[in-house]
């Protein structure tokens, strides 16, 4: 039977049992609150013990458990997604050492072995962004993997400033000289991997990937590694002063960023993946207003319903003649009525609607931040992104769900597909119950509960209602080329974050290389090196032959007069 199975089917199976398998640990982990660290000592040099340790708690397995079920989906959908790839079994090995990776960094609390699972991250996303192989996918390879090379420094700078504490453990911490500066790298390394301000532009790029992969990554993998780093080093971040302060205006500015560039966006999947980002500094802001499980908690929400999302909207892609463009598309619900019925239910999810997952975690959030003492100005911009994720949810529906058809009538399509079928019900299941489920488990409420008043109450629903009838009376039915205006352009760049992250860096490294090339290359090493004693030499051997030849004649007159002379004497 196995036999008979593609290598993405074998795997998504394996993934699938292990998810199911760990589901009664993780819950009895969360029950009792309890924690378990493996430690195994490897050298000691000093005072300063090399360690590799493994934790097992409510968290780590949670997390694991949860990365582990959306992969298998994935893996059972590319199954059909990438049935025509000759390299299958390389996709499937790569996209599994993604999903290692991410395991790894969850189970390991110590820094340097930390490392393997960061980078490993990293080096992985790289090879299957660049999975399909031409000119823009190498670009987009190259702005993510650069991008997250910043990271990667700073764990490295971080790694190298805990030495003087003796110790790499997260979880044991404490106050020295330098924590500041440690928590600074800690930051900017997790600000790098889950594209914060001013890191944001390598997400949308990515996008450059397979679908699978895009649906792997953006909803449970490499963008949240970020906010799981800063979740297992809150107690100590959050004693460093202005720590929260500045990750909340940071994630605020990445939320309406998102916002405002996914209503300008028409590329299908860099819509959702300005979603995903949106949705990134909801994480990040709740982290900022000192909430590290709550932003767990909309963590797997976002994780399921992300997941679905990509996988719908692959599906679309993968029946409109591969196109990407929401202007060409229309009038699919009719046309795939299981796709998009699943593809509805992750867009609500996403924009908060009622007793969908995301909503639990999401409404409370926000709840949260009118209850805090936080920035009016904060809370203002916070619900404005809340009703553009609203807002570009109904742009897209409306374009490619339900507008009038824009595409090819004669290309059919097709749900007979059982993978799909089955990939995206599982994920459809989990979007609905698991905002109900994680909720009475993973948050244990303070005994004082959370009392605001009916306006401030029904503020979210009515937001999310306002963004839907601002993205419906300005929506723009008609396919038109217009001239981009400057501030069409100011937002669909991201704030100029796309041009201004790849095309200085790569014209000052263009022109460095030029002018050293003409400097060095071309001139210094020119004169002194080859070129240089070549023409020295021959120079000198020209002089000496013109004086041979010009004294030629002295010469012999000198040779002549010489042995006269000699004549001279031998007779005198």
């Amino acid at each position: 039977m196995f036999n008979m199975l593609k290598s993405s089917s074998i795997s998504s199976l394996f993934l699938f049992t292990y998810s199911i398998a760990i589901f009664p640990v993780t819950i009895f982990f969360l029950m009792n609150q309890s924690c378990i660290i493996f430690e195994w000592n490897i050298f000691q040099m000093s005072s300063c013990i090399m360690t590799f340790i493994f934790i097992f708690d409510a968290v780590s397995l949670s997390f694991s458990n949860v990365v582990c079920l959306i992969s298998s989906c994935v893996m059972m959908f590319s199954s059909s997604y990438m049935s025509h790839d000759p390299f299958l079994k390389r996709f499937t090995w790569l996209v599994m050492l993604f999903v290692l990776s991410m395991n790894l960094l969850v189970f390991i609390p110590s820094l340097p072995a930390l490392l393997l699972g960061w980078d490993g991250l990293g080096i992985v996303s790289f090879a299957l962004v660049i999975y399909y192989q031409n000119m823009k996918s190498l670009g987009a390879g190259m702005i993510t993997v650069l991008a997250n090379r910043i990271g990667d420094v700073m764990i490295l700078i971080s790694i190298g400033l805990l030495v003087l504490q003796g110790h790499w453990m997260i979880i044991s911490m404490w106050d020295f000289y330098l924590s500041t500066w440690t928590a600074l790298a800690v930051t900017l390394a997790a600000m790098t991997k889950s594209a914060q301000i001013p890191f944001s532009s390598w997400l949308p790029a990515a996008m450059a990937a397979p679908t699978p992969v895009s649906a792997l990554v953006h909803s449970s993998t490499l963008v949240t590694a970020g906010v799981f780093l800063v979740v297992r080093f809150f107690p100590f971040l959050e004693t460093i002063s202005g720590f929260k302060s500045a990750l909340l205006f940071i994630s605020v500015l990445t939320l309406l960023m998102a916002g405002i560039g996914a209503n300008y966006e028409n590329d299908l999947k860099k819509i959702i993946a300005l979603s995903t980002l949106s949705q990134l500094g909801v994480m990040m802001m709740s982290l900022g207003m000192g909430m590290p499980y709550l932003a767990l908690f909309h963590l797997y929400t976002h994780a399921l319903f992300k997941a679905l999302l990509f996988l719908c909207a692959g599906m679309i892609i993968h029946n409109s003649s591969n196109t990407q463009d929401i202007r060409h598309m229309g009038l699919i619900a009719q046309q795939a009525p299981l796709t998009v019925a699943c593809m509805n239910i992750a867009n609500l999810s996403l924009c908060g609607a009622p007793f969908l997952s995301g909503f639990y975690s999401k409404d409370l959030i926000l709840e949260l931040s009118l209850h805090n003492p936080t920035s009016f100005l904060m809370v203002l911009l916070i619900f404005l992104a809340t009703g553009m994720t609203a807002a570009y949810s109904f742009r897209l529906s409306f374009c490619s769900l339900w507008g009038h058809m824009k595409n090819n009538p004669y290309h059919g399509k097709q749900e007979a597909d059982p993978y799909v079928n089955w990939s995206v019900t599982v994920l459809s299941l989990a979007a609905i119950s698991a905002g109900v489920c994680l909720q009475s488990t993973f948050l244990t409420f303070d005994p004082t509960p959370l009392i605001l008043p009916t306006y401030l109450k029904l503020l979210t629903v009515f937001v999310i209602l306002m963004g839907l009838f601002v993205a419906f009376m300005l929506w723009e039915s008609t396919f038109s080329e217009s001239e981009m205006s400057k501030t069409k352009f100011f937002c669909s760049t991201m704030w100029f974050l796309t041009p201004l992250s790849s095309q200085p860096l790569t014209k000052f490294s263009m022109q460095l290389g030029t002018h050293l090339m003409k400097s060095i290359d071309l001139g210094w090493l020119e004169i002194m090196g080859g070129q240089g004693s070549a023409a020295m030499t021959s120079n000198i051997s020209m002089a000496n032959q013109s004086i041979q030849v010009k004294t030629f004649n002295y010469f012999i007159t000198l040779m002549i007069l010489a042995m006269i002379l000699l004549g001279f004497m031998m007779h005198s």
